[in-house]
């Protein structure tokens, strides 16, 4: 028989540890699942490890175009084996933390995979346990094309790429989205030769089109081979060589292949059909506005969700739903969403483009300001990139921004808020900043709108 709890928690990410450990902290009973390692893609897959390892491939990377016009010419060697015993150990150090905090607030955990056997009862491993909340915060998982060869081949993916001691010589990433170009540039920037192949027309294709153009020229700048508009139509691997052939005919050879061509929802061995839990067509767990699934008292926050990939949806998410069962009901889209890319430049966007202002029935307008008109840009040789505004012509207010450029992330965060409070265009205008900053760019642009 089920014991009975007031909150289980399946998952261990951003978004349901500090929900367990808050109720754990309130003295309500908590058992939390997991299946992997305590910390979720974040910690030990994603934003974490992958932050540590460009760290180091961005340092090299400004060192060597260094030289081109400034005047600094640096004979760059890295070593590879110390950069990813780093990445290992920022990780390590990161995850080390998650079971003690759970632990501190009275979390009971079980390490076990979780599924669904009845209404709100959830059993793992020899746990079975029944609640009146339940929350699913499972994540996703990389996705695997069907391409004829891959099967059985000893490919990477983010969940195993920082696991190496050094770096393919000849990396072939297939993906040229968020992942395939923050680990195909960081390798590349760190000694490998990189190859990226990208079935669209484009990189980032949910990006504006000259937006994902500047990172492009970044990436081909620092030596990046890039096939756009390719499909690998088989894959062989002879134990020491990759060789990818793509629909055109073309064969590509490496030490190395990276699978980043997207994400999957955690959910098909949840047994959700066992609580009345429904799925959408992608697999993601079908939610109402508030979190809450087809089941009364079971939720699914972050990727679970179909929530937007980033950890601080997940953690935002955390914040929603405990204010929901704490009786002051929040939505899952009631702030604005900004995030960024960590390649070199940042692609960074908040609130909406014009395009999807638009099709949401708002006129609106746009204006660009180029990094090569901000003074900083130009001093640091940094003119790489752009600042973009997009306001509503109704009332004025500011609704998206598109920044692409060095740190672009933590300037257009900025802007996000701004829209957050309701500001208009006029009083980002009227901003004093700093000169010479990046962010001295942020009233010039907004002054664009008088000419616009």
């Amino acid at each position: 028989m089920a014991d009975e709890v007031d909150l289980i928690v399946i998952g261990s990410g951003q978004g349901g540890v500090p929900l367990a450990a808050e109720f754990g902290k309130a003295g309500k009973r908590v058992v939390l699942f997991e299946r992997e390692r305590l910390g979720g893609t974040c910690v030990n897959f994603g934003c974490t490890p992958s932050k540590a390892f460009l760290a180091s491939a961005h340092a090299a990377g400004r060192a060597r175009l260094a030289g081109d016009r400034l005047g600094v010419h640096c004979d760059v060697h890295v070593d590879q084996r110390a950069v990813m015993q780093r990445v290992r150990a920022v990780r390590d150090e990161w995850h080390a933390g998650v079971g003690p905090r759970l632990e501190r607030a009275g979390v009971e955990v079980v390490l076990a995979d979780a599924a669904f056997t009845g209404e709100r009862t959830v059993r793992g491993g020899e746990r079975e346990v029944r609640a009146n909340v339940v929350v699913i915060d499972t994540g996703t998982s990389p996705a695997i094309p069907p391409i004829p060869g891959l099967d059985g081949v000893p490919y990477l993916t983010n969940k195993t790429f920082f696991d190496q001691e050094t770096l393919p010589a000849r990396l072939i990433v297939l993906g040229g989205g968020y992942v395939g170009l923050e680990l195909g540039q960081g390798a590349q920037r760190l000694g490998s030769a990189v190859t990226i192949v990208e079935g669209g027309a484009r990189l980032m294709a949910r990006e504006e089109a000259d937006a994902a153009d500047v990172l492009r020229t970044s990436l081909e700048r620092d030596g990046v081979q890039l096939e756009l508009g390719a499909h690998a139509s088989a894959i062989a691997y002879d134990g020491s060589t990759y060789r990818v052939t793509l629909a055109s005919g073309e064969v590509i050879e490496g030490d190395g292949l990276l699978i980043a061509t997207g994400r999957t929802p955690n959910t098909s061995g949840l047994g959700l059909e066992r609580s009345g839990i429904a799925t959408t067509q992608s697999g993601t767990v079908q939610v109402d506005e508030h979190l809450e699934s087809t089941c009364a008292g079971v939720y699914a926050i972050g990727e679970a969700a179909g929530q937007p990939a980033f950890t601080h949806v997940a953690w935002e998410d955390y914040r929603r739903l405990a204010s929901t069962l704490a009786g002051t009901p929040r939505r899952r889209d009631d702030r604005v969403l900004s995030y960024s890319t960590f390649t070199e430049p940042q692609l960074g966007r908040t609130g909406r483009t014009e395009a999807e202002a638009r099709a949401a029935g708002i006129d609106a307008r746009t204006v660009t300001l180029q990094l090569s008109e901000v003074a900083r840009g130009v001093e640091w040789d940094l003119e790489l990139g752009f600042f973009r505004l997009v306001v509503d012509n109704a009332n004025g207010k500011m609704i998206g921004a598109t920044f692409v450029g060095y740190e672009a992330g933590e300037i257009v965060q900025v802007v996000g808020f701004a829209i957050q409070l309701g500001a208009t265009g006029r009083q980002l205008d009227d901003f004093v900043a700093i000169h010479p900053t990046f962010g001295e760019g942020l009233p010039s642009l907004a002054r664009l709108l008088e000419k616009a």
